[in-house]
């Protein structure tokens, strides 16, 4: 009896389901009816895998290559089989037609929502020590997250809330302190903070000019709102209990996608956190464009390039932050002579490597 997987395609299958109906998702990669079974499995040793959908229209992607260890679901597997992660031409004729979008104040507009910020040119609130903007929210096309950009002058800021809204922190540059409630974090260039919902948040900033720090909020509607008592011990930490709530960049940690890299800071703890964060080094490249099923915010660390949607292109630079709705397809390219490195947060999912075409 046989006992291989065939590779169907090496991409995963998008599909909408009916409620209540099931699926026999392909599993020995030989039914001529892909994703779903035909019977050719009989002879081998594999059998069919049975979902249920839960709600109509539930957009799911089903795995081509029969890699995966999230069956029947893609799970990023694809893009390390050899010469199977897709990689597109700039100069080619069709690209070299796509204009380049120009920047209205400090956003320039792609399509379908789409966007890059580049904070120099925001107008910034100013708290205290603390100077602020909004990036991304439901005004600009978010479904599921909202993004602050903070930067921080040396010394205690005012103390920051998020309401009944869970947080993920990033340090860009600077260095200090951070106080949670009643615990204390050292804080460096590549530091990714937790904060749950019902907890206070306070920065001590060392360097005299300051610290540059994004927050991603797990809801579209979120705002920061400032306290004024001292903080205190929150009874909403038990959510993360058992994480690693402050990590730190480490490319020992990293994997391979292809020829990028990533490295995931924040996971969901228990399902505690419906957002995943990661940082990405991407080479002098093109990926050919793609699409996923998450909401997704980079943060351009250092490197040169472009974010391609499907009419129009913006350079992008260290500093910027780019917004990629749902289903938006795109393609960001490092078009300079260093990697270009990203921040990446994703809502809802987990795992930054599952794309389709």
């Amino acid at each position: 009896m046989e006992d291989h997987a065939v590779i169907a395609q090496t991409s995963p299958f998008y599909r909408e389901l009916k409620k209540g109906r099931a699926y026999f998702w392909c599993t020995c990669g030989r039914s001529q009816k892909q994703p779903f079974c035909d019977g050719s499995h009989k002879g081998t040793t594999f059998e069919p895998q049975k979902f249920v959908a839960e709600e109509d229209g539930q957009e799911v992607l089903f795995c081509g290559c029969k890699l995966t260890k999230t069956g029947p679901f893609c799970d990023g597997s694809h893009n390390n089989i050899e010469g199977a992660y897709k990689l597109d031409n700039p100069e080619s004729a069709l690209n070299k037609a796509i204009p380049i979008a120009q920047r209205e104040g400090a956003f320039t507009n792609l399509d379908g929502g789409c966007f890059v910020f580049s904070p120099e040119f925001a107008d910034l609130k100013t708290v205290g020590t603390l100077s602020c903007c909004t990036v991304v929210d439901g005004a600009v096309a978010a479904h599921y997250q909202s993004q602050f950009y903070l930067r921080l002058k040396k010394g205690q800021s005012p103390i920051i809330t998020f309401g009944d809204d869970d947080a993920v922190v990033f340090v860009a540059s600077g260095e200090g302190t951070a106080a949670i409630d009643d615990q204390q974090y050292a804080l460096s260039p590549g530091t990714s903070l937790l904060v749950v919902a019902g907890e206070a948040l306070q920065f001590d900033a060392a360097p005299v000019e300051g610290c540059v720090i994004f927050v991603s909020v797990c809801s579209a509607s979120a705002s920061i709102g400032f306290a004024a008592n001292a903080l205190g011990n929150s009874a909403a930490a038990h959510k993360v209990a058992d994480v690693d709530r402050c990590v730190r960049v480490d490319q020992d940690l990293r994997q391979a996608m292809g020829e990028r890299y990533f490295q995931m800071l924040v996971v969901k703890p228990g399902g505690g956190i419906p957002a995943a964060q990661f940082i990405g080094e991407i080479p002098t490249s093109k990926a050919v464009p793609h699409k996923h099923l998450y909401e997704e915010t980079l943060i351009v660390l250092s490197g040169t390039g472009f974010m391609w949607t499907d009419t129009k292109k913006a350079a992008v630079k260290g500093g910027d932050v780019i917004f990629l709705p749902r289903k938006q397809i795109h393609s960001l390219e490092c078009s300079g002579p260093e990697s270009l490195y990203v921040v990446g947060v994703i809502m809802p999912g987990d795992n930054p490597t599952i794309n389709y075409y």
